[in-house]
């Protein structure tokens, strides 16, 4: 079992930037990849970003790709999603999710693990 809590939403305007964090607890946490999926109002679910759990393999969905950085600290239970050059597009709720069934990167499905989720919204 993994616990996941997000932090660091917000609002901002388009070409800024916010940093979100998610601390991760539980059972072999250093083990698992972590990922960022966003929801936008009226769409389903989809993957933003992911890191391995040896913090340096990452993966990044297209359309955030040189504007988003994923991280984790040295202790793996945090990482951190940073988000520059901000469009209105990225707005929605911010999950942190781990995979449920193993230790590659979560698959945002309801059996994975979520946390609650943080809103950012990005408007002028």
């Amino acid at each position: 079992q993994l616990q996941l809590v997000e932090s660091g939403g917000g609002l901002v305007q388009p070409g800024g930037s916010l940093r979100l964090s998610c601390v991760v607890s539980g059972f072999a946490v250093d083990r698992h990849a972590i990922g960022w999926f966003r929801q936008a109002p009226g769409q389903e679910r989809k993957g933003v970003a992911c890191i391995g759990s040896d913090g340096f393999s990452t993966v990044y969905a297209a359309n955030v790709k040189d504007r988003f950085t994923v991280s984790r600290d040295g202790s793996k239970k945090v990482v951190s999603l940073q988000m520059n050059n901000l469009k209105p597009e990225d707005t929605g709720v911010y999950y942190c999710t781990a995979n449920g069934a193993g230790t590659g990167c979560p698959r945002g499905i309801a059996d994975d693990y979520w946390g609650q989720g943080t809103q950012v919204t990005v408007s002028s």
